[in-house]
């Protein structure tokens, strides 16, 4: 899917925001700061020993939280002057990486800094939610992997484009804007602007649920 690298837009916000709300703002993420998701993000693109221990459990899991802890004491604007920078050499400079998981992961964490500070949703270009829809599609079986009891059908609101994110009976409906189901199957459902419909047994089930990685 070829088109304008938005991680490097919503990069750059995120990191003009860290540098306006300093080390000790909140984030969704609680009981995680500024400074502690700034260390996040420095770990995952710098640290290649490290970094796979962010979405692995157990003990190299355990091996990441300690280095992130580490890079938390340092300073904080020397943290957020790295995230400005962009992706270093590797894989993080691919293609494919920068419009997905890239793109997902500073679009989430932009939102989780946003909307701990008192910040709503946002209206996207169309160019930005077609790609955010692109992600959701791509990424809706692992991230809707533990909902059990209930399919589930993700609705972009305000048009006739839906995808099967759980097949099942009976199904849940979630709509909303490409960026909003982002941060619902991100596991943010409770900062999400979207609307749960269908039978009863089907949304409580979909409510109760644990997303994400």
């Amino acid at each position: 899917m070829a088109g304008p690298l938005f991680d490097a837009i919503e990069r750059e916000q995120l990191a003009d925001l860290l540098d306006e709300l300093g080390p000790d703002a909140p984030t969704l993420l609680t009981p995680w700061t500024t400074r502690d998701l700034a260390a996040h993000l420095v770990l995952r693109e710098h640290d290649p020993l490290a970094g796979p221990g962010l979405v692995v459990p157990g003990a190299w899991g355990h091996f990441a939280e300690r280095r992130r802890t580490a890079l938390a004491r340092t300073d904080f604007r020397s943290l957020v002057a790295t995230i400005r920078s962009g992706p270093p050499r590797g894989p993080f400079r691919n293609g494919w990486v920068r419009r997905v998981p890239n793109l997902n992961e500073f679009f989430v964490h932009h939102e989780d800094v946003r909307r701990a500070n008192g910040c709503g949703p946002r209206t996207n270009v169309p160019a930005l939610d077609a790609a955010l829809w692109h992600n959701v599609c791509g990424a809706r079986w692992l991230l809707a992997r533990r909902l059990r009891g209930a399919g589930l059908v993700l609705e972009w609101a305000g048009t006739a484009i839906t995808v099967r994110a759980r097949r099942g009976e009976p199904a849940a409906r979630i709509a909303g804007t490409p960026g909003e189901l982002l941060l619902y199957l991100f596991g943010r459902q409770g900062a999400a602007a979207v609307k749960v419909s269908g039978p009863a047994d089907a949304v409580d089930t979909v409510r109760r649920a644990r997303f994400g990685m």
